[in-house]
């Protein structure tokens, strides 16, 4: 019997591992925008969005690589990021929040990932999204005061 220790979602590199590395992050990527153009209820998100999505999917594939402990593909490639801040120009409220939500919960439900990372995961996804839509309203509260 091998001396096998379970590594701790969230802990060094073990997120990113479950996800499949960066192709397996690719993949949820992918099925996550598929479901943003086909989805209704994202039709708002998507508008967000520009028409060829090529430059938001590897964006937010590298992005998700060293959010979940993996290689910093984002700030190699594009420089640093705030998420909330690179998000604040947009009308993101809590209705927009959860269609973003909801297209990653459909995209990770679709990946070969264990049933208790799906959960992890989409938990923490919740914490990005919530802080960026804290982050917009701000921006839309302080921006109208100004007027």
């Amino acid at each position: 019997m091998k001396n096998e220790q379970k590594q701790e979602f969230g802990v060094g590199d073990a997120s990113y591992k479950a996800a499949g590395a960066l192709d397996g992050i690719t993949a949820l990527v992918d099925e996550f925008y598929n479901v943003m153009n086909s989805l209704p209820e994202a039709k708002r998100i998507r508008a967000m969005h520009p028409g060829d999505l090529e430059e938001s999917r590897k964006k937010l594939s590298y992005f998700l690589s060293g959010w979940l402990g993996g290689p910093r593909l984002y700030s190699q490639n594009f420089g640093k990021i705030i998420l909330p801040e690179a998000h604040k120009h947009l009308p993101i409220g809590e209705s927009e929040r959860d269609a973003w939500m909801l297209c990653m919960e459909k995209a990770i439900a679709k990946q070969p990932y264990t049933d208790e990372f799906k959960k992890y995961l989409y938990k923490q996804l919740m914490v990005p999204a919530e802080r960026t839509r804290v982050v917009c309203q701000r921006h839309r509260q302080e921006g109208s005061s100004e007027n």
